[in-house]
């Protein structure tokens, strides 16, 4: 169930629901240190529940074998629940500020740029753009690469955030009778 980014590497998903106490971000990440995985994105916030937190960790698949990752999760007392999040099969976006050179002459050709990815300017300079850009690593990669001629002096991404993607029944419409 790994997923591949745009430069070709492997990746497996993991959703982890944690206790949302002090010290369980440490605890977690100190089980990657220890067993010499190498987390590619990490990501966490509230749930609708206070009293849970859910981790979005983004593991490299050639650091550890998956299955080892989950079960040493799986020993740490505040974690509640690990999900795989399959490729396809979850609803994945991270978030991109991105500090852009633009004079006169460029500002509207970035602004373009901007609108085509569904991007919005935050911030307008005598000589440079702030932009924030939300969708799947790939479209933030494409549009991180458009950017670049222009000149980037500044560059945030927060890493993925994903959920499973909601199970939809196949709805079978009714035959319409025909009127006389």
């Amino acid at each position: 169930m790994a997923a591949t980014n745009g430069a070709g590497i492997t990746h497996h998903i993991l959703s982890v629901l944690v206790e949302n106490k002090p010290a369980v971000l440490t605890r977690v990440t100190a089980l990657f240190s220890r067993r010499g995985f190498n987390i590619y994105s990490l990501a966490v916030s509230p749930t609708d529940d206070e009293s849970l937190s859910r981790m979005t960790i983004v593991v490299d698949a050639e650091s550890a074998p998956i299955e080892q990752v989950i079960r040493q999760l799986d020993k740490l007392i505040n974690v509640v629940d690990i999900q795989e999040l399959a490729a396809g099969q979850a609803v994945e976006r991270e978030l991109m500020l991105a500090t852009v050179r633009a004079d006169v002459a460029s500002r509207g050709q970035v602004t373009e740029l901007a609108a085509i990815f569904e991007a919005k300017i935050l911030d307008v300079g005598t000589d440079a753009l702030t932009v924030m850009c939300a969708g799947t690593p790939d479209q933030l990669d494409a549009m991180e690469d458009l950017l670049r001629p222009f000149g980037i002096t500044d560059l945030q991404r927060t890493g993925r955030i994903a959920l499973p993607r909601i199970p939809r029944a196949t709805v079978r419409l009714a035959a319409v009778p025909e009127s006389a």
